[in-house]
């Protein structure tokens, strides 16, 4: 008999068996499953119904029936007299919002991370503005701000100022309600920048003082760098939640007086007030492209800055 001599062993041990890959085929499965219920739920509350409004932005509808009309509603849509007034509005909005929510969210930061009495009650106190309804804190500052009772014009005539209608005055209506605006969501800056301001070891501002530095040193140097990845997030969250605003703007002045304080969002709302259900999808889904197209770039512009700092 002659006895067939096995290849040579490529591996120092034996080769696995059809369990063992099995087995290992389930425990590199294994980590994704985990992530299957919220993919399921982000499937169904935001994939389905974003394809679903890419489709009906394409036709008229109604609740029960719908025709198919290819990109009208588009060019209505683009072609509505208000929309570049809305989209000017918009962007303006947008950027002092944020701008002014990341310069007091970094001033009440620093002031509440330092050796201050009643800290956590003040801490409060900022955060809790954000906990309001924006409804309600709409319904509430148009009350304050109206030109003959209302208690911010009573204040400034007591300084010998004259008050104005300022949400009936086109030139003041929009910066008066993104002044509440900033007003309720500067509280949410705010925990952010103390949270990024806390995390920066404090051996940092000892090699400060070491060397001979003050409170400017130690917030031109050390805390505004290092307070970046909040920044960041500050920057982000505010500019896209500025870019979709409507509820504060609608409860305060509906888009009026005329048009001046329309925003895209309003715009839109106009439309579904109208019955124009297929125009005002449209508008919803430009209004998703164009947050899209900033908030991507921005970003990956603010990001690169992340990673340099």
């Amino acid at each position: 008999m002659t006895r067939q001599h096995a290849g040579p062993r490529t591996g120092p041990g034996p080769a696995p068996g059809p369990g063992r890959v099995s087995r290992r085929r389930r425990d590199a499965a294994y980590p994704y499953a985990l992530y299957l219920p919220a993919a399921v739920v982000f499937g169904v509350i935001f994939l389905v119904p974003t394809a679903m409004a890419f489709y009906f932005a394409l036709t008229r509808w109604t609740l029960f029936d719908s025709t198919f009309v290819g990109l009208d509603n588009f060019r209505d849509f683009l072609a509505e007299q208000n929309l570049s007034i809305g989209f000017g509005n918009t962007l303006f909005y947008a950027v002092l919002t944020s701008g002014l929510k990341v310069v007091l969210g970094l001033l009440l930061g620093v002031l509440l991370t330092s050796r201050l009495r009643l800290r956590g009650f003040l801490r409060s106190v900022v955060f809790f503005p954000t906990l309001v309804s924006t409804v309600a804190v709409g319904i509430t500052f148009s009350m304050l701000l109206k030109p003959d009772t209302g208690l911010v014009n009573e204040a400034l005539a007591v300084v010998g100022v004259d008050g104005r209608d300022w949400l009936g005055d086109a030139g003041t209506a929009l910066l008066s309600v993104a002044l509440v605006d900033v007003w309720k969501g500067v509280g949410l800056a705010t925990v952010i920048y103390i949270a990024g301001i806390m995390s920066i070891p404090t051996e940092y501002y000892q090699a400060v003082a070491v060397d001979g530095g003050g409170a400017w040193h130690r917030f031109r140097h050390i805390t505004l760098p290092l307070s970046w990845p909040a920044t960041y997030s500050v920057i982000i969250l505010s500019f896209i939640g500025g870019l979709r605003s409507f509820d504060l703007i609608w409860t305060m002045t509906r888009g009026g007086p005329g048009f001046t304080s329309d925003t895209i969002a309003s715009i839109i709302y106009k439309q579904y007030q109208a019955g124009f259900f297929g125009l005002s999808t449209a508008g919803n889904v430009l209004l998703f492209l164009i947050v899209t197209v900033i908030a991507v770039p921005l970003n990956h512009f603010l990001g690169k800055r992340q990673v340099a700092a």
